[in-house]
């Protein structure tokens, strides 16, 4: 049997008419499953009997296979964790937030993770396989499926779960501009991020396509919080460098470097900015921005910013 989720409507035609379906039977599916967030064959209520036969026979659909192992609900109802067992055996995790302005997912990308960070569980025991594309969407419409009876649905997706996003690139970009699609999500790329620890040949890739530059697809934003100060590789296992430090950059340097480079590129143009300030020692210290003296700064410009 063939699984036919994530699978683009013209190659859906063709499977169903090698099944020996009409054509049309696709369109009607494929609405069904990504517009209805249905699953199930037989509660899809346009199709014979004959057909809904055919399909059980020869084909599955992967939300419909898969099994929930355990479920996390926050106290206030606003978020919602599922530990997915995938038909293999392994299993991830995936996670639903409820926001002020809608629905967003954090899905995972690989099972497992080779970047062992210091503070993430999910490089304990290394990278076990890639998901492919499929596994990536059904992780949003999961959640969607649930979502029915509302009437709502996931607008939003951020790449942040277990795994390197960036060492399984291509089925997440395949995940992406599936969702991006009108007759599916018709998500907005600019409500999509990609969350990675720098993964440098992945990050020119997605330059190379036009996904990073402002205005494109998706925008990469290197971390300015706490996990960006690496002291003694605690944080980014590649690389020795806090990137709030790192500006300008140097293009042929360490991957903070590169990145502050690429950043900075593109942001040299702005008449103002603001840089975050690093702490290398431990300790408590009171969030601030500090003015540099450079002939440049402007003090009451600060003022506009609430600085």
């Amino acid at each position: 049997m063939q699984d036919i989720f994530a699978l683009p409507i013209e190659e859906l035609q063709d499977l169903f008419v090698a099944a020996g379906l009409k054509k049309f039977r696709a369109k009607q599916v494929f609405q069904w499953l990504y517009q209805k967030s249905v699953f199930d064959f037989t509660a899809m209520h346009n199709l014979s009997k004959a057909d809904i036969a055919v399909l059980q026979e020869k084909f599955t659909v992967l939300p419909h296979s898969l099994e929930i192992l355990r479920e996390q609900n926050s106290s206030d109802g606003m978020t919602s964790k599922l530990l997915l067992g995938l038909p293999d055996g392994n299993s991830v995790e995936t996670v639903l937030m409820h926001h002020d302005y809608g629905y967003s997912v954090c899905v995972s990308s690989q099972v497992g993770c080779d970047m062992h960070c210091a503070f993430c569980a999910s490089g304990l025991k290394g990278a076990v396989r890639n998901l492919t594309a499929a596994e990536i969407v059904a992780q949003v419409y999961l959640f969607n499926e649930r979502l029915r009876e509302q009437g709502a649905m996931v607008s939003r997706v951020v790449v942040m779960g277990s795994g390197e996003p960036m060492l399984n690139f291509d089925s997440v970009l395949q995940a992406l501009d599936f969702l991006h699609r009108e007759d599916t999500c018709n998500m907005s790329y600019r409500n999509m991020t990609i969350s990675t620890c720098g993964i440098i040949p992945g990050i020119k890739r997605l330059e190379e396509q036009g996904k990073i530059c402002p205005g494109k697809s998706i925008l990469v934003i290197p971390t300015v919080n706490s996990h960006s100060m690496n002291i003694g590789k605690r944080f980014w296992p590649a690389d020795n460098t806090d990137i709030n430090r790192m500006f300008p950059g140097y293009n042929l340097g360490e991957t903070t470097q590169r990145i502050a480079a690429g950043v900075f590129e593109h942001i040299n143009d702005y008449r103002f900015g603001i840089h975050f300030t690093s702490y290398y020692m431990p300790g408590c210290f009171a969030p601030h921005v500090r003015m540099m003296k450079t002939g440049f700064e402007d003090v009451e410009k600060a003022k506009d910013f609430g600085l």
